[in-house]
């Protein structure tokens, strides 16, 4: 008889363990989840497409140019709203292997499609366009965030590789003619 009640006991305090264990996840402070570049990425109600990055040593044109400190890192991308209210996209921000972070720069001038500093966005609603960083040349990890409570923060990440191709001028690919350094001898 006693250790029938000594096996429930045991149970119950087990049961009771197991129970404070998962009340204590589902306080935690944020999730996080990593993604690939071209991968839809749900962060909450808000559902993020990373189209794609490019480096730039300078934006603009003529009088206009304008130079970064490090690099220029324009990041394409989409966002849906998949909830039932209004949401507001948060500034993103970059993340290096070393733990350094960038934060999405407020100034696009020189950037085609800027998505903007106040994006708000309705339900079923998308917004594309792009965002710019000054970072130095190498791989991040993008942010994103849900939009949602800033106490209880939902992130992913999105890994945005090194493209070595970063302001490539652009070849002449029209058959027959000579590309620079490509001249027959």
């Amino acid at each position: 008889m006693i250790t029938s009640m000594l096996k429930t006991a045991a149970f119950l305090l087990c049961a009771f363990l197991a129970g404070l264990s998962l009340a204590g996840c589902s306080r935690q402070r944020s999730t996080q989840r990593d993604y690939n570049m071209g991968e839809k990425v749900l962060v909450g109600p808000l559902t993020y497409s990373i189209n794609d990055a490019t480096w730039k040593s300078e934006l603009g044109q003529g009088f206009q140019v304008r130079t970064p400190n490090q690099r220029f890192l324009l990041v394409n991308l989409s966002v849906t709203n998949g909830g039932g209210q209004d949401a507001s996209i948060p500034l993103l921000q970059l993340e290096g292997a070393n733990g350094t972070t960038f934060q999405e720069l407020t100034n696009g001038d020189g950037v085609d499609q800027y998505l903007g500093i106040l994006r708000n966005i309705a339900p079923a609603e998308t917004l594309q366009g792009r965002v710019l960083f000054d970072a130095p040349l190498t791989s991040y990890r993008l942010r994103l965030v849900d939009g949602g409570d800033p106490a209880f923060p939902k992130y992913a990440w999105v890994q945005i590789p090194l493209n070595l191709n970063a302001d490539a001028p652009l070849l002449n690919t029209v058959p027959g003619t000579a590309t620079p350094g490509s001249e027959s001898k």
